[in-house]
């Protein structure tokens, strides 16, 4: 009977961010106002993999700095989806890295002809009751421009991301539910 309680005391306490990544979840990005935009579903299994379906609308095909990019069109920004280039393992549980890979972005501006690496976005994820949120963070995508070494397929370490002031951008917040 102890064990019995302890294994589910543990659950309880160990899988919050699994229990609310379970089934199916539309993924949004989210502007200061609190607009949402849908931009994917993620489907989570049984085994804590995930597979990701990025929605078709409302992102458009743009071509900058010779590479093909889906772009979300704002008044000021575009934000436009890098989907991460090396290989992971597509799963959840208390770790939410995989996921944070998955919805890189670089943002340019709206009038501006091509990228610049340097504007790149990662959303933090964490548990908030039943959602996932992602706070916007700043970093170089230079770290990507090149296979991770040693096998390592997380290369953005902490040292490589730096937390954003939200209202310095048009989506600030990535909202998994």
């Amino acid at each position: 009977m102890t064990r019995w309680f302890c294994v589910c005391l543990w659950l309880i306490c160990h899988s919050a961010a699994l229990a609310q990544t379970a089934g199916e979840r539309n993924v949004f990005l989210e502007d200061a106002a609190g607009t949402r935009i849908l931009i994917a579903h993620v489907i989570v299994d049984q085994e804590n993999g995930y597979s990701v379906s990025m929605a078709e609308e409302p992102f458009t095909d743009h071509f900058l700095s010779m590479r093909p990019f889906r772009c979300i069109e704002g008044p000021d920004k575009h934000w436009c989806h890098v989907p991460y280039p090396y290989a992971i393992k597509r799963e959840v549980g208390d770790d939410l890295t995989d996921l944070e890979y998955d919805f890189l972005f670089i943002w340019k501006g709206a009038t501006e002809y091509g990228i610049n690496m340097w504007n790149g976005v990662y959303y933090k994820l964490e548990a908030e009751g039943d959602t996932l949120v992602g706070r916007l963070h700043e970093m170089d995508m230079g770290v990507l421009s090149a296979p991770p070494e040693g096998g390592d397929l997380r290369p953005v370490k902490a040292k490589h991301i730096e937390e954003s002031d939200p209202e310095s951008h048009w989506l600030p917040r990535l909202v998994i539910e």
